[in-house]
């Protein structure tokens, strides 16, 4: 992956390229590749803030657009002008009830848009499977409709069908090394003794890659998957041996439904139900290429099932993540916390806000801040935060496991525990969203400011909207609770900076038309190169 200060020059191929999903896990990854092939990239997403801080945000060849794939205007608006349009979306998320039919409606929006824009192809990313067995999992039937839905319009598609994708940061990934390090006996459903070619992050970008100066890869779909054929408990065996671990005992039993393992999988690793269902019911398909026509096309030496486990376990030791399957949360923020509105817009707002004097200029202070969360803990009553994030797993929420993507740095949009990153303004900021189960809507914010002496002001807002009576209710019984809880966790950061305090911790009320939210910016964002 190229540098954050490397730009290589235009080749004589260049093209105008679009990145549908550009935030996403494999788009996150493909955008700096294709800068450093020397193509224009037009980054489309919905909240352009997400990737202000990728380390290729300022590439003088990399345009951002906002869209909504389902939404025709704002899509054909971010197509204008480009030759071919990568489609790397996908619409099973938590809180998206019928993700099947969310994919139909935005692989139909996508097809018009491309077609009145006159791009030149649509490269896909789909699933692998066999489409005539009547057990295919939903899952893996919605990719291949959205498939055949961008085929049917007049741009040519290019469609490349994938099983399991390793990698660091990949829910499938993420799945196995949560089940393989939690569990030296594992029960399983008998899809463990399944088929599958898994295939290596770095060999699906090869190819998206390579296929765009291919044109005999035009209007064909292609199956894609690594050297190696094996079952799930096989390549478990794979991943204990590269992670260091006893070989894992795996028992299968016939009792497993599909909602059962979702909820073992919700339970012991960092994906939610809500996920893990639809992943967990396409296991018990066979995920094999039945023609292997793309090597001869797009010719590579393809990672092992070992040398990928590998490279994804030595990123995630390094904490040199990417992208993560959680990037794709959304970072919209709630309408009650526009800039300018009044405190009461959207309904009672209530707040627990705290602020101290340190001793420290505020880099200093930032580095303990921006570093919340994850192994590094809560800085306070760490306790209490891994009870509640267990009662939130229990109930069906993502809980404390998602952890952080890096271990010392945060973008917009990144999963942060169980919430969401919205702001990221270095050594002045940091603004998140509550994605805990909740009776209403959370922010949480530290702020930082210089003071005259040298020193730091470090102030915690907290911000809550309930829903009815039961969020009010919500509220008041934690309200002792959450004043201590935040009064320690400002210490605690004194003492993780190594901060002397200057005077008490104390409560305090903001004015009531602070703004809280930087504006989303304007797009589309053009580089300063064609």
């Amino acid at each position: 992956m190229p540098s954050a200060t490397h730009h290589s020059s235009p080749s004589p191929s260049a093209r105008r390229v679009a990145v549908i999903g550009a935030s996403g896990y494999v788009g996150g990854r493909l955008v700096p590749l294709l800068l450093d092939a020397g193509h224009t990239v037009r980054a489309v997403v919905r909240s352009p803030r997400k990737l202000s801080c990728r380390p290729w945000s300022t590439h003088p060849r990399l345009e951002t657009a906002a869209a909504d794939v389902r939404d025709l205007e704002s899509l054909t608006a971010a197509l204008a002008d480009v030759e071919v349009a990568y489609y790397l979306v996908h619409s099973m998320r938590p809180g998206q009830r019928n993700f099947a039919r969310a994919d139909h409606e935005a692989a139909r929006v996508m097809a018009e848009a491309a077609a009145r824009c006159g791009v030149s192809r649509i490269i896909y990313l789909g699933g692998l499977g066999d489409e005539d067995d009547p057990t295919l999992s939903r899952h893996l039937r919605s990719r291949m409709e959205t498939g055949r839905v961008l085929a049917e319009g007049p741009v040519p598609v290019t469609c490349l069908r994938a099983a399991m994708i390793l990698g660091s940061g990949s829910a499938s990934f993420e799945i196995m090394r949560y089940l393989v390090d939690r569990l030296p006996v594992m029960v399983t459903p008998r899809w463990v003794r399944t088929k599958c070619q898994p295939i290596a992050i770095s060999d699906v970008l090869g190819y998206l890659v390579g296929c765009l100066d291919v044109p005999q890869t035009a209007g064909r779909t292609f199956d894609i998957g690594g050297p190696d054929i094996l079952n799930y408990e096989e390549i478990f065996a794979l991943y204990a041996e590269e992670a260091g671990l006893r070989r894992r005992t795996v028992v299968p039993v016939p009792v497993f439904t599909p909602a059962l393992s979702s909820w073992w999988i919700h339970l012991v690793t960092p994906v939610p139900a809500s996920l893990a269902r639809p992943l967990a019911e396409g296991l018990r398909n066979e995920v094999v290429c039945r023609e292997n026509d793309i090597r001869a096309l797009v010719p590579r030496e393809l990672l092992s099932v070992r040398e990928a486990i590998r490279r994804a376990l030595d990123r995630v030791r390094q904490g040199n993540v990417e992208t993560c399957w959680a990037d794709a949360g959304e970072t919209r923020p709630p309408e009650w916390l526009a800039c300018g509105d009044a405190p009461y817009a959207g309904g009672t707002v209530f707040e627990c806000n705290h602020r101290v004097a340190l001793g420290c200029a505020p880099a200093e202070v930032w580095r303990t801040v921006r570093g919340i969360g994850g192994a590094h803990g809560w800085y306070h009553a760490d306790v209490l935060w891994w009870l509640r994030g267990l009662a939130d797993r229990l109930i069906g929420g993502v809980g404390l496991r998602r952890g952080r993507r890096d271990p010392d740095d945060l973008h917009p949009g990144d999963a942060l525990d169980f919430w969401r990153v919205l702001v990221v303004e270095p050594e002045r900021r940091l603004q998140l969203l509550a994605e805990m189960k909740l009776p209403g809507e959370a922010i949480l914010q530290f702020s930082l400011t210089p003071l005259p002496d040298g020193g730091t002001e470090l102030s915690q807002i907290a911000r809550f909207l309930p829903r009815g009576l039961w969020g009010m209710a919500y509220w008041y019984a934690l309200a002792p609770v959450h004043g201590w809880l935040f009064k320690g966790m400002l210490r605690g950061m004194a003492r993780a900076t190594a901060c002397p305090l200057r005077g008490d911790v104390t409560a305090f009320e903001h004015s009531g038309d602070m703004c809280i939210l930087p504006s989303e910016p304007t797009p589309p964002q053009r580089g300063t190169e064609s």
